[in-house]
């Protein structure tokens, strides 16, 4: 599996300890920034930019299944994820028959304003994107060309439209929403801070934000 985290010059702590993270607990993976500069400068990513994206990697996430090539499973995730396990186990019992698996959130959520101030907006499917493991195989992931994440509208590429209904279902641990869920009782495989981590001002005091405290403390 290769994994391929949104990179945002706002956050590079989150996406560094993201990255440390990860290799603590699987040294072995292959860890990769999507970088929109780089993408651009590969003549990959062609979008103007976009001054309402709440990220750099709003729409560049889309590329990951090209950039990991044909075959074989790969993953991305917003870099604002704290894992908190061997991140291979996401493969366990996944359908090799569809095209990609995501955690299938269904709520309203519950600011108006997410991290680092940007408006939050509410759409069918919201946070699916967020986390994606890709079946590099599949039909309708070989058809998400560069070409199509050039031209596609964001509500057609983040609704899943280009997937024609094969979406698999992940454990909702993989992707717990901080701040729009009660926390379970259980430390979430992967921890989301979507409306803001620790790392801003703001959202020091957010749910399971000392985790990624002491996460960040075991980098330096």
């Amino acid at each position: 599996m290769k994994v391929f985290i949104g990179y945002d010059s706002r956050e590079d702590i989150a996406w560094r300890v993201c990255r440390h993270a990860i290799l603590r607990h699987a040294p072995e993976l292959s860890i990769i920034p999507l970088r929109q500069p780089e993408l651009r400068a590969a003549g990959l990513y062609l979008r103007p930019i976009d001054p309402g994206a709440s990220t750099e990697f709003s729409l560049t996430r889309f590329l990951t299944p090209h950039l990991a090539g044909p075959e074989g499973w790969s993953l991305f995730a917003d870099c604002d994820i704290l894992f908190t396990t061997d991140l291979r186990r996401i493969l366990v019992g996944v359908d090799p028959s569809l095209a990609v698996h995501v955690v299938q959130h269904d709520y309203v959520p519950r600011q108006s304003v997410k991290m680092d101030g940007q408006v939050q907006a509410a759409y069918p499917r919201k946070n699916w994107s967020s986390l994606m493991l890709f079946n590099n195989a599949h039909p309708a992931v070989r058809a998400l060309t560069p070409a199509v994440v050039n031209a596609a509208t964001p509500g057609y590429l983040h609704r899943m439209e280009w997937v024609q209904g094969a979406i698999g279902a992940l454990d909702p641990a993989w992707n717990f929403l901080v701040g729009e869920s009660e926390p379970p009782a259980q430390t979430p495989f992967g921890i989301h801070y979507t409306n803001g981590g620790p790392w801003f001002a703001e959202t020091t005091d957010v749910n399971f934000a000392q985790l990624w405290t002491v996460e960040r403390r075991m980098m330096e």
